[in-house]
């Protein structure tokens, strides 16, 4: 696989035109992937800050941009109804013209559940729920009418290996681990266990990490890493580090 970059503009601490404008620039500078994240309230800074809802945005996003590709990095399955998160999802790949990465994971911030009233459970509970959602969305993606602009492309965000990384082996296309190089060096060794447990080949999943400069991505590409996306925080949206990034890609896949 060849490397990609992608930008994470967290929708936090911003108006919305600056969030606009910062996806804008991301796509000029020659970005794969702009993502966002599935959270209600900021995860830094003023907690009680501005911030606004993903999939509203990336349906703003589809018609905005023209080459990226577009997704939630990640998803949390618990705020919505599985079919219903399957159709919004189907929708946005239209309107993108086949450009979603659909990328979800079981949740972990607790505000978000008890100011908004889901219930929060527990990490083993919520991963539970993500294992019984993901069946349904790709059901519920066969039956829609109409149906998907393509297959549209799963990303699982979590590194645990009893439950997430056995989901990631059966559903995604690409893996979103939050690791350092050692341990992504092992957890994907268990991936890899997952994937020949069910007949699969580990390597037709493109592993996905955070990357803030060319340096630290390196040795994370040896690792097996190949898509690397740059998280940047609003109001200001510094998207210098990406053009390193962007560079070293070119340079790599020459």
């Amino acid at each position: 696989m060849t490397i990609r970059i992608g930008v994470q503009i967290q929708p936090q601490h911003a108006d919305y035109d600056q969030i606009r404008d910062a996806a804008r620039r991301a796509e000029e500078i020659g970005v794969d992937v702009i993502f966002n994240w599935d959270h209600f309230y900021p995860l830094y800074g003023e907690p009680d800050g501005k911030h606004f809802e993903a999939w509203t945005m990336l349906a703003a996003w589809a018609e905005q941009t023209s080459r990226v590709e577009i997704g939630c990095l990640v998803t949390c399955n618990s705020y919505r109804n599985p079919e219903l998160l399957a159709d919004m999802a189907r929708t946005v790949d239209h309107i993108s013209g086949g450009r979603l990465v659909f990328g979800i994971g079981s949740g972990w911030f607790e505000k978000d559940y008890t100011e908004y009233g889901y219930e929060f459970g527990t990490a083993g509970g919520r991963l539970d729920a993500l294992g019984e959602a993901l069946p349904q969305i790709e059901a519920r993606w066969e039956k829609l009418n109409p149906a998907p602009t393509r297959k549209i492309p799963v990303l699982i965000g979590g590194g645990g290996e009893k439950k997430t990384l056995k989901y990631v082996a059966k559903h995604a296309d690409i893996w979103h681990s939050f690791s350092d190089v050692e341990t992504l060096e092992r957890k994907r060794g268990v991936l890899a266990g997952h994937c020949e447990a069910i007949g699969r080949d580990v390597n037709e999943i493109e592993i996905s990490t955070a990357a803030d400069s060319a340096e630290a991505a390196k040795p994370l590409y040896d690792a097996g890493a190949r898509l690397f996306t740059y998280g940047v925080n609003g109001p200001d949206y510094d998207l210098k580090p990406l053009e390193d990034l962007v560079a070293w890609r070119d340079s790599v896949d020459a």
